[in-house]
């Protein structure tokens, strides 16, 4: 039986109208700014103008989504006797997998005979979104939900996670980088190139001077580690710097022959910590 629904959260990246599309549930992180009491969500505001706030001083600030959101959210599906497979934000940067977690535990109790499986994903941003892209091929053309859960099980440390930001205040901020490091970075004109490893964390793994060299540096990433290019699957998300996404693209296109499926913004979620002008790199290869 296929009678199963996909869920995932806002941390994927994947603009709703696409996942809409895509015929796959979404449950939204939240945010607010410094000075605001006012709860954001993904559709409340603009992505631009969001990253427009953040280039003018404002300070966001994100929530892992409760057990009780969770709950309701899927208890109005397993109603339906419809099994739910979620494929979550990563537990080594959010709460919001093991809410879910929580959520499942008790919905299990009450409904028995209905399957409701969590995936932590430990990806996140569009590699998030490929992974569950991913998924969601093997769901159409017939897999199970037992299927598909025990093959995002299996890909997940697969899908290589690459980016780069502009200004590291805002990794700072997070406690990612040192106040000594950022200001070092600012002043000789110093970017990161990091990674997300396979306990879903963010770490840093060098450094190049000049964004050209930063970009350049995610595209040999890409060509040394991608599986079979031929067929794969690339994602970029950026934090509203589109420009450079497309020089990424033309990038990883001129050196491994690959072709870039898609090109989304870095979201409220992922961009409220790495800030304006990440620049991330999504793909399929042996390991991370």
């Amino acid at each position: 039986m296929n009678n199963y629904v996909i869920f995932t959260d806002s941390a994927c990246d994947i603009k709703p109208e696409l996942l809409k599309r895509w015929g796959v549930e979404c449950i939204d992180l939240s945010f607010r700014f410094d000075g605001d009491d006012r709860e954001y969500f993904n559709s409340d505001m603009d992505i631009r103008e969001f990253y427009r706030a953040m280039r003018e001083g404002s300070v966001a600030k994100t929530s892992a989504i409760n057990p009780d959101r969770f709950l309701s959210t899927f208890e109005a599906v397993m109603k339906q006797d419809k099994d739910i497979l979620y494929l979550g934000f990563s537990s080594g940067l959010s709460t919001t997998c093991n809410s879910a977690r929580m959520a499942a535990e008790e919905l299990k109790e009450r409904y028995p005979a209905r399957k409701l499986l969590i995936v932590d994903t430990l990806a996140a941003s569009a590699g998030q979104g490929l992974l569950l892209y991913l998924v969601l091929q093997k769901k159409n053309e017939g897999a199970t939900i037992d299927d598909a859960y025990a093959y995002a099980r299996e890909m997940k440390l697969q899908i290589c996670h690459w980016f780069t930001v502009d200004d590291l205040v805002y990794l700072k901020r997070g406690g990612r980088v040192s106040p000594t490091v950022a200001l070092l970075g600012k002043a000789l004109g110093i970017k990161p190139v990091l990674h997300v490893d396979n306990a879903g964390k963010l770490i840093s793994m060098g450094k190049v001077r000049g964004r050209k060299a930063s970009i350049a540096a995610l595209a040999e990433k890409c060509t040394g580690m991608i599986q079979d290019p031929k067929d794969a699957s690339i994602f970029i998300s950026h934090g509203d710097c589109p420009e450079d996404a497309d020089l990424l693209a033309q990038m990883v296109e001129e050196k491994t022959g690959a072709k870039v499926s898609l090109i989304t913004h870095v979201g409220t979620v992922i961009g409220a910590h790495s800030g304006p002008g990440t620049l991330a790199l999504f793909f399929v290869g042996k390991e991370r």
